[in-house]
């Protein structure tokens, strides 16, 4: 049994050292951080922990839940990223796609993701249960100041997502696995859309791989976080202008 046993331990040394450590430190970083944030990144993790807001104010309450949401997922899916980047990886930052490049192809791609999505968007807002999905926090739609505070809010919410799977994941796994560094960061995308519609859920599957190749030839995150935007606040918009059409 030791004989065994320190064979094993041996063998297990031995692999380690095998492991690429920038490669092991993004899959290991990436997973703790989206686990953090699916535990502690929600506006229920707030109110059952914080009561330091105005019970009566209930509308605030809610706001301030989606506040620390969005903002701690900012700390975790862009902060902390960009610190193991900067400080243990050493590189810039413009190799995870923090820059506008190839503006021809990336407003290209805009524009066509645009005009394909304007009838899926109205297709989608025509639904009978649609307002009971948009926004996220459906409150938000009482009181216009608390809407445009929230949307704010919610547009970094967006871009911390994006840098993390089309950032963070894509361009930092992409020179050991080249191509398939998109479907790598779309798993966890799909994943985490899991208790949403079923259509969202599935189409997310579609837009992580598109989202991700996009990424990859433009070499930018921006151009999919303009997307992702558009689509995301349009629908939240005609979900607040819809009872007064």
């Amino acid at each position: 049994m030791i004989k065994i046993a320190q064979n094993e331990i041996r063998n297990i040394k031995l692999e380690l050292k095998k492991l690429d450590s920038k490669t092991t430190i993004i899959f290991l970083s990436s997973i703790i951080l989206l686990t953090f944030s699916w535990y502690f990144a929600n506006p229920k993790f707030f109110r059952e922990s914080f009561n330091f807001i105005d019970q009566n104010d209930i509308i605030v309450e809610e706001l301030s839940s989606f506040i620390y949401w969005f903002l701690f997922d900012f700390l975790l899916f862009i902060i902390i990223p960009i610190y193991i980047i900067t400080l243990k990886f050493k590189e810039n930052l413009k190799s995870y796609g923090l820059s506008f490049e190839n503006k021809k192809v990336g407003f290209f791609y805009l524009v066509i993701s645009i005009l394909i999505f304007i009838p899926i968007i109205i297709f989608v807002s025509a639904s009978e249960n649609f307002a009971e999905y948009f926004p996220l926090m459906n409150s938000a739609k009482d009181e216009i100041i608390i809407f445009l505070i929230y949307e704010c809010f919610f547009i970094l919410f967006i871009f911390s997502w994006e840098f993390i799977f089309r950032g963070f994941i894509l361009f930092g796994l992409e020179k050991k696995f080249g191509i398939y560094s998109i479907f790598i960061q779309m798993i966890p995308f799909v994943l985490l859309h899991s208790g949403k519609p079923f259509i969202e859920t599935f189409a997310s599957i579609i837009g992580g791989i598109f989202l991700g190749y996009l990424a990859l030839r433009t070499r930018s995150v921006f151009y999919g976080f303009l997307i992702h935007a558009f689509i995301l606040i349009t629908l939240d918009f005609i979900s607040l202008l819809k009872p007064l059409i």
